[in-house]
C-alpha cells in the first residue's frame, strides 16, 4: 500500500498486520479497533484520523504526521516514532511502552491517562499539553516549547 491516498476512508476494525503504508496518506481516515501490528507507516500522514483503541504495537511510524489525530486507548508497545509531529494529537489511555519517541512534537496534545513505562523520549511539549493522570516512567529529555509558536 506504498503511497495510497485513503483519505476519508472507514478502514475501522480491519487488520492490517505487517502491511505496508509507507507515504499513504490516511488523513481523516477512520481506523477504530485496527490491528497494525509491525506496520510500516514511515512518512504517512494520519492528520485528523482516528486511530481509537488501534494495535499499533512494533509499527514504524518514523517522519509520520499525527496532527490532530485520536489514538485514545492506543497500543504503541515497541513503536518507533522518530521525527513525529503529533501537536494536537489525543492520545488518552494510549498504552506507550518501550516505545522510541524521537523528536517527536506534542504541543497541545492530550497524554492524560497515557501509561508509560520504559520509553526513550525526547519530545517538545507546551504549556497546553495536557499529563493528567499519566502514569509510568520515562528515559531522556522533554523540553517545553515556550516560543509561542
Amino acid at each position: 500500500m506504498i503511497g495510497l491516498n485513503l483519505s476519508g476512508a472507514d478502514l475501522s476494525g480491519g487488520i492490517f498486520r505487517e502491511s505496508w503504508f509507507t507515504d499513504a496518506r490516511l488523513v481523516g481516515t477512520r481506523l477504530i479497533d485496527v490491528d497494525l501490528y509491525r506496520a510500516d507507516a514511515e512518512r504517512a500522514d494520519f492528520s485528523r484520523a482516528d486511530l481509537t483503541r488501534a494495535s499499533l504495537v512494533r509499527a514504524n511510524l518514523d517522519d509520520a504526521e499525527l496532527r490532530g489525530a485520536v489514538l485514545d486507548g492506543a497500543d504503541l508497545v515497541k513503536a518507533s516514532l522518530y521525527g513525529v509531529d503529533a501537536s494536537a494529537a489525543s492520545l488518552r489511555g494510549t498504552r506507550l511502552m518501550g516505545a522510541s519517541l524521537i523528536d517527536v512534537d506534542f504541543r497541545g496534545s492530550d497524554l492524560s491517562q497515557a501509561i508509560v513505562r520504559e520509553n526513550t523520549f525526547k519530545v517538545t511539549v507546551d504549556e497546553t499539553t495536557n499529563f493528567t493522570g499519566m502514569s509510568g516512567t520515562l528515559f531522556g529529555p522533554c523540553p517545553a516549547d515556550h516560543s509561542g509558536r
